[in-house]
């Protein structure tokens, strides 16, 4: 079994961060492993409070997996400030690390800054180390200062990312009030990967869910492509099958299929 090592923050209604990576690894096949990287409060109306673990910690969690497990793909999520993003880069590139899936996580749905304004710019040092990197269009139009409003713009802000450094970016569109297709910039070529706009209010996690689907189908061998199209048809379902839990925006379904088994319905 392939394993794949997600360093990301904790989600406490478990939609989001650390819980939906795992739930997405679970589901793909992979064997999912964490270090986490601050500790949110939340549900599914907010975030209402974040504790930022020790970059001595997060450390200490890096070298445990790497120092012992063949670490087959890694997803990075919520990394809150300068210096845990430095002792991140600096760790992954002393261990080698491989198939590095970037998503660069700025802000909650409900709005909660969840990377500090001063480490805007320092995220700059992981996409220069990432295989592939996932904004959506806010996260975008931060990291290249550009406004995006169309599939024109999306491909130009794709370019002006691999510039620092990752050769696989997609620019995830479901921002976009037309439609939801996103923008793969792989190996200098441009692929659309179409989508049709899900009614649904329950879309907590969705980034956290992609990426960590694209670094598992990247460990288990997939090319960038495979992996890129495979995650987006595994979080289109994902989506269609969401579910409310609460009295805000719920998760999407990780396990569908598991649930369809068992007979478990979210009408």
């Amino acid at each position: 079994m392939k394993k794949v090592l997600t360093i990301a923050g904790s989600d406490s209604c478990g939609g989001a961060g650390i819980q939906a990576d795992l739930k997405a690894m679970s589901s793909l096949g992979v064997y999912g492993m964490s270090v986490i990287t601050a500790i949110t409060a939340q549900n599914t109306v907010g975030v209402q409070k974040v504790m930022e673990v020790t970059d001595e910690i997060i450390e200490a969690q890096i070298r445990s997996i790497f120092e012992d497990i063949t670490v087959d793909a890694v997803k990075i999520g919520m990394v809150s400030n300068s210096k845990t993003i430095e002792t991140i880069k600096n760790l992954l590139e002393e261990y080698s690390a491989k198939n590095i899936v970037l998503d660069p996580v700025m802000v909650s749905k409900s709005g909660y800054y969840l990377l500090k304004p001063e480490a805007q710019e320092a995220i700059k040092a992981l996409i220069a180390i990432a295989d592939v990197v996932t904004p959506n269009i806010p996260e975008a139009e931060v990291l290249t200062g550009m406004k995006i409003e169309n599939a024109d713009q999306m491909k130009e802000a794709a370019l002006r990312i691999t510039e620092l450094g990752s050769k696989n970016v997609l620019i995830k569109g479901g921002h976009r009030c037309n439609d939801a297709n996103d923008i793969l910039l792989s190996e200098e070529d441009f692929m659309t990967l179409k989508g049709s706009r899900i009614e649904t209010k329950n879309t907590h996690g969705t980034g956290c869910t992609l990426s960590s689907a694209i670094a598992s189908h990247l460990a288990k061998g997939y090319s960038v492509q495979e992996a890129v199209s495979l995650s987006k048809e595994y979080i289109t379902k994902a989506i269609e099958n969401s579910f409310s839990i609460g009295h805000g925006v719920g998760p999407v379904g990780h396990f569908v299929e598991v649930y369809k088994k068992a007979g478990i319905s979210f009408e």
